[in-house]
């Protein structure tokens, strides 16, 4: 009888991975959710750790019956509850590994859209120094770009010292620079944005 206990022991402390590996996996999640957000250019630390909680509390739910299942097919003699355990920390891990790659990808969009950004910013302030009138070229580097298309269509407007007006371009990065600016009239950024969110 007490050799039956210590089997069950030692089973019990080899099968209990799941919860230390939930927690650890949260703050894991939490830093590459904010250093490496999965969509948008950020994420708070607390938003990152709440996702990836739900990600993994879901996961486990969903996920670690079918795969402690086929654990016990491939190992009959793994304890139902070992096995339900060892599935659902294996579930957690991939969470935290999809995030994490899903992250990296998207950070290599967010560098480009920002690349993307400052071409199209420094595309309007050339334009604008050549094209505006004078009250708007000596205020160029005052210039602020807002995103359209992320990647495609941006709009950059440099205020008048003086009144309400601002000169606006809009440029597609994507064009060859001659035909990549077009004016845009005079309501700044502050407005256009207001009826396009």
């Amino acid at each position: 009888m007490e050799r039956g206990w210590l089997h069950r022991v030692r089973w019990r402390r080899r099968g209990a991975w799941l919860w230390p590996v939930f927690v650890a996996t949260a703050v894991v999640d939490a830093a590459v959710g904010h250093f490496r957000p999965v969509a948008g250019d950020s994420e708070s630390v607390a938003a990152a750790a709440i996702a990836g909680l739900a990600l993994n509390l879901l996961a486990v739910l969903l996920l670690s019956r079918p795969l402690a299942a086929l654990l016990r097919h491939l190992r009959g003699d793994l304890p139902s509850i070992v096995a339900r355990n060892y599935a659902g920390t294996s579930v957690v891990v991939a969470v935290t590994i999809v995030l994490l790659v899903a992250g990296l990808v998207h950070h290599a969009t967010i560098v480009s859209d920002q690349a993307t950004m400052r071409d199209a910013t420094v595309r309007a302030q050339a334009w604008i120094g050549d094209h505006a009138p004078p009250e708007f070229r000596r205020d160029v580097p005052l210039s602020n770009t807002f995103v359209i298309q992320a990647g495609s269509l941006y709009r950059t407007c440099v205020p008048a010292r003086h009144g309400e007006r601002s000169y606006c371009v809009i440029v597609k990065p994507r064009l060859p620079f001659a035909r990549s600016v077009s004016f845009d009239g005079y309501e700044p950024n502050s407005v256009f944005s207001q009826g396009v969110s």
